[in-house]
């Protein structure tokens, strides 16, 4: 998929700006960049310049239907290459979620890649600290993620030149945006699966932190699995027949109204309610705040019960929950299909602090739908 050159595409700086809005503006996810603004804000101080967000002028077609093979397939079920002596783990809760020591992702063998994939499966989010992943170049960690699968292309966020692959989430301190954010809203929140949108959504995603405040900032993880469980047998009788339609419209309509630049047609797709994991056979809810537009055969009032009736169950799940603490060189794999997150904007000085670090997300499988297993 070779993307092609778009005519009049704006300019392309490395810092971002929305001060121009007006502020009747709709306000969209304050720790994502979306618009090519023309005037930076301040010299940035993160020690990783070269992952500050640009806006290449390309277009990228849909991405056409793959067969898709989850690594974990291919995995010893007892992860001997990847356990070796040294190497330890460490529960984040008893519901999900495990910090690796003893492994470095750069040096990983492809068997090595194939048993971390089997442990984000089982475990739904893995982390690892001290890595010198950020170090490498955007070369090699795109080659890492090619491993569990083709590369997403975002339409409206920054990446690096060359390299589209790259997600950059970047919150530079722009107080006059998040000002007029939270006048609009009351919370940061914004519960979701990574561009669900997408025909073949993300099945393995990798988060790499640059540089962050010292304290807050956190990620908070859900597990679908869990919360899927936690309903009634019923309840989920009646989930396990819906098919949603996700789509990225509201999104790409939000970047083209501010001036910013779009790099693909919105998606629309429609997707089961409850999907089931190809490695694990578990059932997980595949529902969030962001992308869902509606339920097939449902009245728009009967959507929008269901929809808050499942995240009000979803964020209210402490128990089922892990809330992530970032650091420096701190690296996270998540399973995108069994888990939902959010990011928070708690930290002490949210004006002046930055907030950096970068996605790659990996294209898998179509979800799968309880009828079809």
């Amino acid at each position: 998929m070779a993307p092609h050159v778009e005519a009049e595409a704006p300019p392309s700086p490395a810092l971002t700006s929305t001060d121009s809005c007006s502020d009747d503006d709709e306000v969209y996810d304050i720790n994502v960049p979306i618009r090519a603004g023309n005037k930076p804000l301040r010299k940035s101080s993160t020690p990783y310049p070269q992952y500050l967000p640009t806006w290449d002028p390309v277009f990228f077609d849909a991405l056409p239907e793959f067969k898709f093979v989850d690594p974990a397939l291919r995995a010893d079920p007892l992860k001997r290459a990847l356990l070796t002596p040294g190497v330890t783990m460490a529960p984040i809760s008893p519901k999900m979620g495990t910090e690796l020591t003893g492994v470095q992702l750069s040096s990983l063998t492809d068997m090595q890649r194939d048993e971390l994939a089997l442990l984000v499966s089982e475990r739904k989010v893995v982390v690892l600290r001290d890595q010198d992943f950020a170090d490498i170049g955007p070369f090699k960690q795109q080659d890492f993620a090619n491993h569990f699968g083709k590369p997403n292309y975002q339409p409206v966020s920054g990446s690096v030149p060359g390299y589209p692959g790259f997600h950059i989430i970047y919150r530079d301190g722009n107080r006059k945006e998040i000002e007029r954010y939270f006048e609009q809203k009351s919370s940061a929140s914004i519960w979701h699966h990574d561009v669900s949108y997408e025909r073949q959504p993300p099945g393995y995603v990798t988060l790499c932190m640059l540089q962050c405040p010292e304290v807050g900032g956190d990620t908070v993880v859900a597990s679908m699995t869990e919360a899927y469980k936690r309903l009634s047998p019923g309840f989920r009788q009646m989930l396990d027949g819906l098919m949603a339609y996700h789509s990225s419209e509201r999104i790409c309509g939000f970047a083209r109204s501010n001036g910013g630049l779009c790099r693909k047609d919105p998606v629309k797709s429609l997707h089961p309610l409850v999907r089931v994991h190809p490695v694990t056979g578990e059932k997980s809810l595949f529902v969030n705040d962001e992308w869902i537009t509606g339920i097939q055969g449902w009245k728009k009032e009967e959507t929008d019960w269901l929809i808050k009736y499942l995240m009000d169950h979803i964020s209210k799940g402490h128990d089922f929950q892990v809330r992530l603490t970032w650091k420096p060189r701190t690296v996270v794999l998540f399973d995108n299909r069994s888990t939902c997150h959010t990011a928070t904007v708690d930290y002490d000085g949210v004006y002046e602090r930055e907030r950096h670090m970068f996605r790659l997300a990996a294209m898998a499988e179509k979800p799968i739908p309880v009828h079809q297993n």
